[in-house]
């Protein structure tokens, strides 16, 4: 079930709109000043964000320019302030759609549902480019590797030699095999994957929990044994 936050000083307002959304079948917490939005954002995650611009304290704009690198979900402000300038102002410092007041129910809940699947779909896209093995973490898009959040250097080779161990997990590997795949036509020799396994292990796997060797033919990346 996914969860609303409604940031918005006029109750009845905020109540209607909590109403419209449950009937849907989705979570909502109801939040009456910037100030209390804000606190709740630092303690709990959202996919969706609604908010007003004019609230006391702090206002709609001002709480979105402070949350947007916080949050990743679709904010949506829901206001009575309908001139052009407001919405150039509200989409610069990251609001991601505006519906004005007076709004049509319907409008407000399928404009809800639209931002939810499109975050949907985003994350999905951007889990196939991730791949996460035990504490170990590889973006594919980024290039960053990560051992239990902590970001790890590698080179461009040693990205490449790991990505392909990663993505042929519980399978044995040849020293060919993982030349041909990293190194391709490139000159070079094939002991230079020893030597880039070698890397790996001192960056990421001292204990050689996760890069097995397999005597004789190649190495196997593996989930670590104390998992």
């Amino acid at each position: 079930m996914e969860k609303i936050l409604i940031i918005d000083d006029d109750e009845d307002i905020a109540e209607i709109e909590s109403y419209l959304l449950k009937s849907e079948g989705f979570e909502t917490v109801i939040k009456n000043t910037g100030e209390e939005a804000l606190e709740e954002i630092e303690k709990n995650a959202y996919d969706l964000i609604l908010m007003d611009i004019m609230m006391p304290g702090i206002s709609g704009i001002e709480l979105c320019a402070k949350v947007r690198d916080k949050v990743n979900c679709s904010i949506i402000f829901v206001t009575a302030k309908a001139n052009l300038v407001d919405k150039m102002v509200g989409f610069e410092i990251g609001a991601d759609d505006y519906i004005t007041k007076p709004f049509e129910n319907q409008e407000l809940v399928s404009r809800v549902k639209a931002h939810l699947r499109k975050d949907k779909r985003n994350k999905e896209k951007t889990n196939t480019n991730i791949i996460k093995i035990g504490e170990i973490e590889l973006n594919k898009e980024s290039f960053e590797v990560k051992k239990n959040d902590k970001k790890i250097d590698l080179s461009t080779r040693e990205f490449e030699v790991l990505k392909y161990l990663m993505e042929n997990k519980g399978i044995v590997l040849s020293k060919t095999q993982i030349f041909d795949s990293v190194w391709g036509s490139t000159y070079g020799e094939i002991g230079t994957v020893a030597v880039h396994i070698k890397n790996l292990r001192d960056k990421l796997d001292k204990d050689e929990k996760y890069i097995i060797t397999i005597w004789g033919y190649g190495y196997k990346f593996v989930r670590s044994i104390d998992e």
